[in-house]
């Protein structure tokens, strides 16, 4: 079995059931791809319909239109991840936004703040939240959450709300964890580099210059590609990471490990 990019892949999630948010783009949709060749039934969640569809479609899974920051939808995006395949062994909270108007804090708004909060932050609390009590019944399940290296480390470059939200979504997985942790639950937070995806290719287009400032800070001299951020998540899903749990999972090419990089 192989992934879009032709690498083989194990089967090590066969028959396992898999919520991702987020998952018509990015990702997303490249840790739809990922689970789903590693063998498990993949419920895909995202507010937009169309691309939500067409990933379930191209994995085989289930498509449910789901707005993350909604406690309703959330609930029964589980639910039905439940009800049709009977179980809920993996949550990739990865739903996320970094809107222009997050900038500065000198610059950003407060209901600009508000909102990134609601959909990177508060998501990943109603949807943790939401997969938890199913996790417990069956005594073991992985969740993965999507943080940020910035949640690590400052950035002149500022997007403050988003930087403050990846941070809070590193302290809730760690506590999560910990609390979780002696009834088979274990809880990551996945930390990526700058990833060559949509949202990161609209943010700089519009500020080459920003690119320019990032891209010299990674020792790899390159974005991360979503497939290389879908292997850490299969991993992180998989009984191969066992013992990690309540951890900040970087994969950033070295850029918290760098201080001067290479020419």
């Amino acid at each position: 079995m192989t992934d879009t990019s032709g690498q083989p892949v194990c089967r090590r999630l066969v028959g396992r059931t898999a919520v991702v948010t987020g998952a018509g783009s990015g990702i997303g949709l490249a840790a739809v791809r990922r689970l789903a060749a590693e063998g498990a039934h993949v419920v895909c969640g995202d507010v937009d319909a169309s691309s939500g569809k067409a990933a379930a479609d191209e994995a085989g899974g289930l498509f449910v239109q789901v707005d993350v920051t909604d406690p309703e939808q959330v609930e029964a995006l589980f639910r039905t991840a439940f009800e049709t395949y009977g179980s809920v062994d993996v949550a990739f909270n990865n739903a996320g936004i970094s809107p222009p108007d997050d900038d500065s804090i000198l610059d950003t708004g407060l209901e600009a703040w508000k909102r990134v909060q609601e959909v990177n932050l508060t998501s990943v609390f109603l949807c943790c939240k939401a997969a938890i009590p199913y996790m417990r019944r069956q005594g073991k399940g992985s969740i993965i959450n999507t943080a940020s290296f910035v949640a690590r480390m400052g950035a002149a470059t500022s997007q403050i709300s988003y930087t403050a939200s990846k941070g809070g979504v590193l302290a809730m997985s760690r506590e999560l964890g910990v609390q979780f942790a002696r009834e088979g639950i274990r809880v990551n937070a996945l930390c990526p580099g700058p990833v060559n995806t949509p949202l990161l290719r609209e943010l700089f287009a519009k500020d080459p210059e920003r690119a320019a400032r990032r891209l010299v800070h990674i020792p790899v001299g390159r974005f991360a590609e979503p497939e290389e951020i879908a292997a850490a998540v299969a991993f992180l899903a998989s009984d191969d990471s066992s013992f990690v749990n309540a951890t900040d999972f970087l994969v950033d090419g070295g850029i918290a490990g760098a201080y001067v990089t290479p020419l």
